[in-house]
Parts: C-alpha cells; sequence; structure tokens
C-alpha cells in the first residue's frame, strides 16, 4: 500500500511487578500541549497491563535508533526482557531510551478502546516531565523499510 502519512517511531516502556513492559508505538501524537494518545494493539503484553495511573516513559526515537526500534517491535514482553541488552534511563516505573529525541514521563489517565475486531487500546497519557534533545531528528517509520 503507498504511504499516505508518516509517523514518528515511539516507544512506551514500564516496570510492573518485576517485568519490564516495552514496545515500538507507530502511532503517537499530541491531543493538548501537556497529553498525548497513543493507539496500542489488543495483542500487546504492554498495552494489555497498563492501567489507569501507571507511571510510564515515552521515547521518541532519534533518526539513529533504528535497532531499538526493530528490537522493542519484536516478541512480547512477557516471554523475554527486550531491555536485557538496551541502556535505559528509569524514573519511578518510568522506562525511557537514553539518546532519543525526546524522553518523557506521563502518567495514564484514560485507556478506552477501539471498537472493531480487535479493541485495540487508546491511552490518553499526561506529561509529567520532558526532556528534548534539539540536536537529533525523529526517526520516521517509513525509515523502518
Amino acid at each position: 500500500m503507498e504511504e499516505l502519512v508518516n509517523q514518528g517511531v515511539t516507544v512506551i516502556a514500564y516496570e510492573k511487578k518485576g517485568i519490564k513492559y516495552g514496545m515500538t508505538c507507530a502511532w503517537a501524537t499530541h491531543c493538548d500541549y501537556d497529553s498525548l494518545l497513543m493507539l496500542i494493539g489488543s495483542q500487546s503484553d504492554t498495552g494489555n497491563s497498563l492501567e489507569v495511573g501507571d507511571i510510564v516513559g515515552v521515547s521518541a526515537l532519534a533518526s539513529n535508533q533504528k535497532e531499538i526500534a526493530n528490537l522493542l517491535g519484536s516478541k512480547h514482553s512477557k516471554s523475554c526482557d527486550k531491555f536485557t541488552n538496551v541502556r535505559i534511563i528509569k524514573h519511578e516505573t518510568a522506562i525511557m531510551i537514553p539518546n532519543s529525541k525526546s524522553n518523557l514521563v506521563c502518567e495514564v489517565i484514560d485507556i478506552g478502546h477501539i471498537i472493531g475486531e480487535d479493541k485495540d487500546h487508546l491511552v490518553q497519557l499526561k506529561v509529567i516531565k520532558h526532556y528534548v534533545n534539539d540536536a537529533l531528528k525523529f526517526l520516521s517509520m517509513s525509515d523502518l523499510r
């Protein structure tokens, strides 16, 4: 299919009950100055384990972080520790990827479900803290092809 819209590559990650959850998310966007929306597939351990009130990390990957995008986009978090060979930054339960274009600590404020076959999770996040590296460029989904 012809590419009609290009998205950045965003990682959502957190630790809960001793398990590090993380995934590459193909769709994340601002919905206000201090909040984001992310669409997370219904098959995702990361999405299925999220609850309102959780503190999570969101990393908008930089153009040189394709390997991390592919690593976190494969397998499920409950089947392996995706972070074994990945440097991370932690803030409470939030996990972020160093040297990303931006890193955010967020609170999950709502989880909706998209009606359809899979009932994907529409997650609303409130940004608590953020760090931006203006010298870096965003990694785009089209860069992963």
